[in-house]
């Protein structure tokens, strides 16, 4: 069997290195975000407060998202199903799949994100990837009060994050118990 000469960099990211992006619910480290031409994904932890809200009901087009909760519970929508992840579980989402996640009732979070791919297989020459890392700088921009939230509805195709309702998701946070 032959091997293909890997032309990638290996990548450390020292938390004590690493980009941190904060709002009032949520702490995210960015970790790694390779170039398109790396192999394409991008990975960060998030801590979030006791209520935090996370993230409304989305999906992805090109994008496997992957959580593995770390410490405490994530309440996750999965289609239109509710659950609940603790410590030590994961969850793969597959594009097209509405999904959202908030700290579980009574509790924080610390979980840990990564997106496959992470960057744009065909990249739009004018967005050379997904950057998501950009797009979590947004988020927080947002969330802070320092931008305007019509800039998260205006990026939905370059950053390949499509809201969309879930009577299911507005149902679990009505019964925040």
């Amino acid at each position: 069997m032959t091997t293909k000469p890997n032309s990638a960099t290996p990548i450390l990211a020292r938390r004590t290195e690493a980009e941190t992006c904060a709002d009032p619910s949520a702490t995210m480290t960015l970790l790694a975000e390779p170039s398109p031409a790396e192999g394409g994904f991008t990975v960060y932890r998030s801590v979030f407060t006791e209520g935090a809200a996370g993230a409304p009901a989305h999906f992805h087009t090109r994008a496997w998202e992957l959580f593995f909760v770390i410490s405490g519970s994530l309440r996750v929508l999965i289609g239109e199903q509710v659950t609940v992840l603790d410590a030590g579980d994961f969850l793969a989402v597959p594009p097209h799949t509405p999904h959202a996640f908030a700290a579980a009732p009574g509790g924080g979070a610390d979980v840990l994100f990564l997106f496959t791919p992470g960057t744009d297989r065909h990249p739009d020459p004018k967005h050379p990837g997904m950057d998501r890392f950009d797009y979590l700088r947004l988020l927080g921009s947002v969330m802070r009060g320092e931008t305007s939230p019509t800039a998260i509805a205006t990026s939905a195709d370059r950053f390949d994050n499509h809201y969309v309702d879930s009577p299911a998701w507005r149902t679990a946070f009505a019964d925040r118990s």
